[in-house]
């Protein structure tokens, strides 16, 4: 809105005062408020100036390009041949080059510099399957970005470029965020870069569907395609959160925004730089709302709380003594208040840890003492960083479980995570078992890494895939 327009607003709103009593006006702090006198029908007007938010940060907000090849498994990689035949793997390593069963994608989105090293923030789905990220700064230089870690249950990826003195945008907390409040993106939504759009706060710990590890701001600030990423700020001009997600029936903005709050964000990331993947709580419960009628069943004085309605056998929650039928009311002394509260609240507390929970059962209060387990889903896609697994294969690998590997016949070896780079062009996939590397074989990471790292310009690397195993050559350029 104009100086012009706004004040032309402003008009009316007086001239509508006038007619039911007195008004008075003030500017202060950018902000022009317009207050009705007591007992009229107007009320107290707040416009709120963004233009120094909007120029202050966004030197710090980038464009984020990204591309990579999926699979298309419409189109087999080489027609006539049966998968299952012993030469197809043979053909797709070393033959006939791999096209039509591939497509080239490319995405695009936001973030925002948070060191001033060059370390970004933005969405785990805006490099999803990249073989290259570019970050655009504001002043139109291009970087090629490390993805130091993406982790997709929370959505959030790390990455890095190779740069100093960069701008920085100022992180705050959602912790006194409140409903109603004025709130700020800043992005490149369809490629329009530096586009700011606002609205306020609509709600507050929403629960999304497949999401049970962020509680989600609720905004209905315009977010397009391309803003994923980008910053959402307060009027202090901190950010708050990241804008990840829409709820849209075409595709565009349709009133609805989520982002993820910057706490959940933040931790997320000192994860990955401190010890290269997230660690996350579990319980091993399945839980439920509780509505009136349950509440009433239980006798409960009102719904509130977690419903436990299942206990896995072994997990931390049986070992610790929780029932079926149990109701956790509260977690290291914060209150549950929804059932969709818990999974974050239990995921933020480090495996080994201990929780006390207050829990509602057969009429009363117990306090139990809770020893967190590891999350089992726990996978942090890495790739293309020394930070990350492997900086020159592109692979992110954990150690296999006892189960694992008494599955292929009682021999160590490494677990594909997530693939990229030079391993994902050689045809190495997600769920393969690197067993060794040039005839040595490898047990853990580090020594991976040094096998690697002795290599010139190629490597071998023996996988099992399913019953089979089979001899990659890797080129490391």
């Amino acid at each position: 809105m104009t100086t012009a327009m706004l004040k032309k607003t402003l008009i009316v709103a007086v001239v509508t005062a006038a007619l039911s009593g007195a008004y008075s006006i003030a500017v202060k702090g950018g902000v022009w408020n317009v207050y009705a006198a007591p007992g009229s029908v107007a009320a107290a007007v707040a416009l709120p100036d963004m233009s120094e938010i909007v120029a202050r940060n966004s030197p710090a907000v980038v464009n984020i390009s990204m591309s990579g090849k999926v699979k298309n498994p419409n189109v087999p990689d080489f027609p006539g041949l049966d998968p299952n035949d012993p030469f197809y793997e043979f053909f797709r390593h070393f033959g006939i080059p791999q096209q039509r069963g591939e497509q080239r994608v490319r995405g695009q989105g936001s973030g925002f510099i948070v060191r001033e090293d060059g370390v970004i923030l933005t969405n785990a789905h805006v490099i999803d399957g990249a073989d290259e990220v570019i970050v655009r700064l504001n002043d139109k230089r291009e970087f090629k970005a490390k993805v130091l870690g993406a982790d997709k249950a929370t959505d959030v990826a790390v990455l890095k470029i190779e740069a100093r003195s960069l701008p920085t945008v100022k992180l705050g907390s959602t912790a006194n965020t409140r409903v109603g409040e004025w709130v700020l993106a800043i992005g490149s939504p369809f490629g329009f870069e530096s586009s700011a759009s606002a609205g306020i706060v609509s709600a507050k710990s929403r629960s999304l569907p497949d999401d049970n590890y962020v509680p989600f701001i609720q905004t209905d600030v315009a977010v397009n395609p391309g803003n994923s990423g980008g910053p959402l700020f307060n009027m202090a001009g901190e950010v708050i959160g990241i804008n990840s997600q829409i709820y849209s029936r075409t595709g565009g903005y349709q009133g609805l925004s989520f982002a993820i709050p910057i706490d959940v964000a933040m931790s997320i990331q000192d994860q990955i730089m401190k010890h290269g993947k997230v660690q996350r709580g579990r319980l091993g419960v399945s839980i439920q709302e509780v509505n009136q009628s349950l509440a009433e069943s239980f006798g409960l004085s009102k719904p509130a709380g977690a419903l436990i309605s299942s206990v896995e056998s072994g997990s931390p929650a049986a070992k610790a003594g929780l029932e079926s039928g149990d109701v956790i009311l509260a977690v290291n002394g914060k209150e549950i208040q929804s059932s969709n509260e818990l999974p974050p609240i239990i995921a933020n507390i480090r495996p080994g840890e201990t929780a006390k929970l207050q829990i509602w059962r057969k009429g009363s209060t117990r306090d139990i003492e809770v020893k967190v387990g590891g999350a089992k889903d726990e996978k942090t896609a890495s790739a293309d960083g020394k930070e990350t697994t492997q900086s020159k294969l592109g692979l992110a690998l954990r150690t296999l479980t006892p189960e694992e590997t008494r599955q292929i016949g009682g021999k160590g070896g490494l677990v594909v995570e997530n693939v990229s780079g030079a391993a994902a062009k050689a045809g190495i996939r997600r769920g393969d078992v690197v067993l060794s590397v040039n005839g040595e074989p490898v047990a853990n990471v580090e020594q991976l890494r040094a096998l690697v790292a002795k290599a010139s310009k190629r490597v071998a690397l023996l996988i099992q895939r399913g019953d089979a195993k089979l001899f990659v050559p890797v080129d490391l350029g």
